[in-house]
């Protein structure tokens, strides 16, 4: 791929977005999106190379929170708290399904450590191959190497 990747970093704060744009500058550009919502909207508007996913979104406010709460409190017994840490801790898969029927095919990487869950990240990448992962606590060439994989994956499979 030639040119600059246009990454779109979705996230309930803003260190990820200072980080890629502090330690992963050269060759990228980005903008951000502070819930799955906005996410979906600036997707339709615009083109992005690649998403760049928080898992946990423990600062947004309930409102903006994707998912079925009333499906979840049912899942957690009756359990609204269970339910809402639930819908947080894990709102990274729902943006990531929000994403996808709104039409974006290209990557995604989530940041998320799966290296004790790796039958999970099976699973969820079974489902959508264009799935990657980064840990939090990745250093910036690991951070640029999964970006520029996942670019490069979404490039041969469009051509291919």
């Amino acid at each position: 791929m030639t040119g600059v990747v246009r990454v779109l970093v979705v996230e309930d704060g803003d260190e990820y977005l200072t980080n890629l744009t502090t330690f992963v500058a050269d060759g990228f550009s980005y903008a951000q999106a502070k819930s799955g919502r906005s996410a979906c909207e600036m997707l339709a508007r615009e083109r992005f190379d690649l998403v760049y996913l928080d898992m946990r979104f423990d600062r947004t406010a309930y409102e903006d929170l994707l998912g079925d709460l009333v499906a979840l409190t049912a899942r957690f017994n009756g359990d609204i708290g269970r339910a809402r840490r639930f819908q947080q801790d894990n709102q990274g898969l729902f943006i990531l399904r929000a994403l996808r029927a709104a039409g974006f095919t290209g990557p995604v990487v989530l940041s998320y450590d799966f290296s004790l869950e790796e039958r999970r990240f099976a699973a969820l990448r079974a489902q959508d191959p264009s799935l990657f992962y980064c840990p939090d606590y990745a250093d910036a060439g690991t951070i640029r190497t999964t970006i520029l994989d996942a670019v490069a994956f979404a490039s041969g499979r469009a051509s291919g």
